[in-house]
């Protein structure tokens, strides 16, 4: 089976395949802010022993950030393709193990975790309020939530709108990137935990948009499946507007130094 597993329900299986597309290479999306994930992994703190859950785990970066530290950490995600480069990326001395799960359905029993974590990854669950209400059930009282998320407004919500032009798909019913705005987080999250938010801005560089544009195409789930389905003009007018949207961040020493700003949002289990 490819890209999807009897534990998604139904309106998660063509994301699954569109993530899975990805592969091995989507390790190197999460090389690129792995800045943010290191600022993640520090407020999640996780310790020897406890028990861990990263929520759409992707290729498993942030799982084996917190496995560094001794704790038993478990990954979940919807593709398999993403899994299955997670458990080959995974170091044999870590405690980490890795299933196909949804973030609206976890296969968890309530207070089964010391601390979850979500990198960029729960917020494009299709059900905002059940996905919250699982992180909320499978954390332990008195236990820690991290969330990092981009924001609306922010260089990836504008590179998502590039995206979702050339798609000409109907934009979701709620927005993932709601999901970096603090009043709905409180919204979906504020009564079971007790909140704090900062702001960070990943960097990375490229050697130009060539690079920039080969990155998107081998590791995004998202722009690799929409460059295989648009024809030869439409393909070249999507790549024309990445480009053009990624000469801003042109420096002086011909470099593009990108910008992406995120919310990192840091709960305590009522």
């Amino acid at each position: 089976m490819h890209g999807t597993s009897n534990q998604i329900q139904p309106h998660h299986e063509a994301p699954a395949r569109m993530w899975g597309l990805g592969g091995h290479h989507y390790d190197d999306v999460s090389f690129a802010i792995s800045d943010a994930l290191a600022h993640a992994a520090k407020r999640l703190a996780a310790q020897a022993g406890e028990t861990v859950l990263d929520v759409a785990t992707g290729t498993g970066w942030s799982a084996r950030n917190a496995a560094r530290s001794g704790a038993n950490v478990t990954g979940i995600d919807i593709s398999d393709e993403l899994l299955a480069a997670a458990r080959d990326l995974a170091p044999s001395a870590l405690s980490l193990g890795f299933r196909c799960a949804d973030a609206e359905r976890l296969p968890f029993d309530d207070g089964a975790f010391d601390r979850v974590i979500s990198t960029f990854g729960v917020m494009f669950a299709a059900n905002q309020q059940r996905a919250a209400d699982e992180l909320a059930r499978v954390c332990k009282p008195g236990g820690r939530l991290v969330l990092a998320t981009w924001v609306p407004g922010g260089s990836v919500a504008q590179f998502f709108g590039i995206v979702g032009k050339h798609a000409g798909d109907p934009p979701p019913e709620q927005s993932p990137l709601a999901w970096g705005d603090p009043e709905h987080v409180r919204s979906l999250l504020g009564e079971a935990f007790e909140l704090t938010f900062e702001s960070g801005t990943s960097h990375d560089y490229y050697d130009g948009v060539q690079e920039i544009w080969d990155w998107y195409v081998r590791g995004f789930g998202p722009v690799r499946q929409l460059a295989n389905t648009l024809d030869a003009k439409a393909l070249a007018a999507f790549r024309a507007d990445v480009g053009d949207y990624h000469r801003h961040y042109l420096t002086s020493a011909g470099l593009l130094h990108v910008k992406r700003d995120y919310l990192l949002v840091t709960g305590t289990r009522r």
